[in-house]
């Protein structure tokens, strides 16, 4: 709300506050506007904006890199109210008076609503208030917006799989290897759907290894040239250990997608990806880790998809059902409630997993829990005399 001498109530409405929008639908609204004195109004203009924007500084250097989704410009007026030759109103105290707005998104692709540590994807409303003699008041709302990712396509219904080999060695002396391969159902999840986890792993090495699996995410920013990179460990499971000359597998190992925001894959500027590593930890050398991407989407027309989802929603406490539907997409959480600074790095995902994995993992040492033994309770004697004392 905007007050200025004359100008009493200044403010702009959505129809629906806490809509989220998707591509193709109609934002509408209402800007009103209550005067103390009797006020003449030449134009109430529109501004509509949808903008990706990465910025950040590198040295002496300021890297910054804009893309406009969106931007809608009217002039609106008022239906029952006349208006001079030249298109100014007159207000009068007492009334509240209502300029109402409508405009559709692009069909196409939009970024979903981002705010990062070095990047953004905001959509606004700004409406204008011109006088003559006066400068325009302005006033300022956000909207939030979604990109419907289904993850029930072709492409995002394929399984994925991998396998790594790796030598290992000890002192620069051959200590055999570590082989794993892994595979999932399917690329796309929406949040809420279990991932389930076939693998299977060979340690031949002197060493006793952990096999683990995480969600990562992992956001790039690009700016003149130059890249910034932030990934966040998400979510994690992990497997019991294999001794040397043993194997293990996996069949029927889960993990669940957190509350996220989908994949932003179709920016130029700012990216946000998802996948799901499979590692194990091996004592005294770096890990064997075995990427396989992800694609978190919004909703699932597959039935293999939706039968997936189906499966977690019972055990489910968050409600995530919302998301299947396209016409009422919930908001998913803030970006920077998932990236902490402290999270950051400029190379690949590796050395982040080494960051956070506090589990103690490295059984050559013998390593025993810790015990912590009650006190006696307090009791009482009882002497042949019954002379009774308390200690």
């Amino acid at each position: 709300m905007v007050v200025f001498k004359k100008v009493k109530f200044f403010e702009l409405v959505f129809t629906d506050p806490e809509k989220v929008y998707c591509g193709g639908e109609k934002v509408t609204g209402k800007v009103m506007v209550e005067v103390a004195e009797v006020t003449r109004v030449t134009k109430v203009k529109l501004l509509a904006c949808g903008v990706a924007k990465v910025v950040w500084s590198s040295g002496a250097q300021n890297c910054k890199q804009e893309m406009e989704y969106l931007r809608v410009e009217d002039t609106l007026q008022m239906e029952d109210q006349p208006s001079d030759s030249d298109g100014s109103v007159i207000l009068r105290p007492g009334n509240r008076y209502e300029y109402k707005f409508g405009f559709e998104l692009p069909q196409g692709p939009l970024g979903s609503t981002f705010k990062g540590k070095y990047g953004s994807v905001k959509y606004w409303v700004k409406a204008f208030l011109e006088r003559p003699s006066f400068p325009a008041l302005e006033v300022q709302k956000k909207f939030q917006v979604v990109d419907l990712v289904d993850v029930g396509t072709p492409d995002l219904t394929c399984p994925v799989s991998g396998k790594k080999h790796k030598k290992m060695t000890c002192m620069f002396i051959p200590d055999g290897h570590i082989t794993m391969s892994a595979s999932i159902n399917r690329k796309g999840f929406c949040q809420g759907d279990e991932i389930c986890i076939s693998a299977d792993f060979e340690n031949t090495c002197s060493r006793i290894v952990v096999p683990k699996a995480a969600i990562i995410a992992k956001h790039t920013y690009l700016a003149n040239g130059q890249t910034k990179v932030f990934t966040q460990k998400l979510c994690s499971v992990r497997g019991g250990h294999i001794i040397s000359g043993m194997t293990d597998s996996w069949r029927g190992k889960s993990i669940r997608v957190p509350k996220i925001k989908p994949s932003l894959l179709g920016c130029h500027i700012l990216r946000v990806e998802y996948s799901l590593l499979v590692y194990v930890s091996v004592p005294g050398a770096k890990k064997v880790i075995l990427d396989l991407p992800l694609v978190i989407g919004t909703s699932s027309s597959g039935l293999s998809s939706r039968s997936s989802s189906m499966a977690s929603q019972a055990s489910s406490e968050m409600s995530w059902l919302d998301l299947n539907i396209p016409g009422t997409p919930e908001a998913p959480p803030c970006y920077l409630d998932i990236v902490r600074e402290d999270h950051r790095i400029e190379s690949p995902t590796a050395p982040l997993i080494d960051e956070l994995d506090n589990i103690c993992d490295s059984p050559i040492f013998m390593y025993a829990p810790e015990f912590k033994f009650m006190p006696p309770p307090t009791y009482t004697e009882v002497d042949a005399n019954k002379n009774t004392s308390v200690q």
